[in-house]
């Protein structure tokens, strides 16, 4: 094996996970890229978790409404924090309190409405609400740290304290963490180059890898005999983003012809991990609030002249899509290009370096773009991102769509009837659910990507480290 695979016979067991991102903040207060926050799973614990479904489930704590401002939660066990110490009641409010009192944390507006927080004992936390908010449970995912460690600033982004299955071992060249049960060290590499993280991989060097790789080094991985490939479903949701206030774009019948112009399944078959699924909403079908009853648009470019015809456009209609320098984000474009010249649409691409791509898809400055949305767990999107109150920087309507109809609709929760709503009006045009994918060598059992990409299936993987 090469030197960052090899594992001492007497030292415990290092599993070589290569990442293309490393983590930024293991703070949980403050993290917000996807490297960070699969990691703060891992070594923090959360009041409130979600089952398959999405409905939120009892996590260090149970909870009640007591009434539409009070919440109680009640710890259900006596979990320990890395030190040794126990985690309280008083850990949770000094945790909730600090979160209320950042000035540069990106999470705090979240819990603005919190008005009070009591513990009446060492297992109760009431937390007490400015206005109603009948989804509070679900915002209680923050990793609660030491009240004694936050009191004395302790920098927690590079030196985390939770009470979650793995605690920190060391951060120098690679983060390593260390898994509680057993001894365990995991060593997150950062190799951003997905080709270098291949090679890695089959020459012993990683362990393991999981997502950010192009369908074709998959495909690649598959054939080698001495990795395993474990797919599955994924969650996180592709979509093309439309300028609802662009001229043309306006008119919904427009927006539905660009999606007759396109042919999602296509491309999934084409250049997508396999498990990738078209989508018709931002949540999946298995999503509590999913609607399995709508049906994705079909391909049909003769329809799509139609309904453009109908509207006024004269053709070709020229429009700019706007992506990121990303090799598959310009194939992606590429594709879709193709396609939409049957529908007599000219599709133009423009590819800009991230930092500029996502500051034009903020300000509004776009026709068409392609992003993806990770980790939603919540039906609450539909709000932040069609709500007519929720244009930027209120909220993710980045698309400037507004109706009156969607927000009666949005206001009474009534979900089927929202997704339904969205699925005729096409704000933004669904694409897919991308598959999620890890591969790894002989010396690792039992690993399974999830839907929304985390890396809890590090809590249960069998390892065994290869001899020399």
């Amino acid at each position: 094996m090469g030197v960052a695979g090899c594992h001492s016979s007497n030292a415990p067991n290092t599993l070589v996970f290569a990442v293309a991102q490393a983590p930024l903040n293991l703070d949980p207060r403050y993290a917000t890229d996807a490297a960070s926050e699969r990691v703060n799973r891992l070594v923090y614990q959360r009041l409130v978790e979600f089952d398959t479904a999405s409905h939120e489930v009892a996590g260090l704590a149970s909870w009640q409404q007591l009434d539409a401002l009070h919440y109680r939660f009640h710890l259900l066990r006596a979990p320990v924090f890395h030190d040794g110490q126990p985690l309280t009641a008083t850990d949770v409010k000094a945790t909730y309190d600090s979160l209320l009192t950042l000035k540069d944390s990106p999470h705090t507006a979240e819990f603005r409405h919190i008005r009070n927080i009591s513990t009446p004992d060492a297992k109760t936390i009431d937390f007490t609400l400015a206005h109603a908010d009948p989804h509070f449970a679900a915002r209680m995912i923050v990793g609660i740290l030491p009240a004694r460690l936050i009191a004395a600033a302790h920098d927690f982004s590079h030196a985390p304290v939770g009470s979650g299955p793995f605690k920190f071992d060391g951060w120098s060249s690679a983060l390593v963490l260390e898994r509680l049960g057993d001894g365990l060290k995991v060593r997150f590499e950062e190799v951003k180059d997905p080709n270098v993280r291949v090679l890695k991989l089959k020459r012993g060097e990683a362990d393991l890898i999981q997502g950010d790789l192009p369908p074709e080094l998959v495909k690649y991985l598959q054939t080698q005999a001495n990795i395993t490939v474990n797919t599955g479903v994924g969650a996180n949701y592709s979509y093309l983003g439309i300028n609802a206030q662009a001229a043309f774009l306006k008119d919904a019948r427009v927006r539905q012809a660009i999606a007759y112009a396109i042919d999602p399944q296509a491309i999934i078959d084409k250049v997508m991990v396999s498990q990738s699924r078209q989508a018709s909403a931002i949540l999946p079908p298995e999503h509590y609030a999913g609607n399995a009853q709508l049906q994705p648009y079909h391909y049909d470019p003769a329809r799509a002249r139609q309904l453009l015809a109908a509207a006024g456009v004269k053709l070709p209609l020229t429009l700019i899509y706007k992506t990121s320098t990303d090799p598959q984000r310009v194939r992606l474009a590429t594709i879709l290009q193709a396609q939409m010249q049957a529908a007599g649409i000219d599709l133009q691409i423009k590819s800009l370096d991230w930092g500029t791509f996502f500051a034009d898809v903020q300000k509004g400055n776009f026709q068409l773009y392609g992003l993806t949305w990770v980790g939603i767990k919540t039906p609450e999107i539909y709000g932040k991102v069609f709500g007519s109150k929720s244009i930027p920087p209120t909220g993710f309507n980045r698309g400037r769509y507004q109706d009156a109809q969607l927000d009666a609709l949005l206001e009474k929760e009534d979900w089927p009837a929202v997704t339904q709503r969205v699925h005729q009006q096409l704000p933004v045009i669904p694409l897919w659910y991308e598959g999620q994918f890890a591969a790894y060598r002989g010396s690792i059992k039992r690993y399974t990507p999830a839907p929304d990409g985390n890396w809890d299936g590090l809590t249960k993987v069998a390892f065994h480290a290869a001899p020399h």
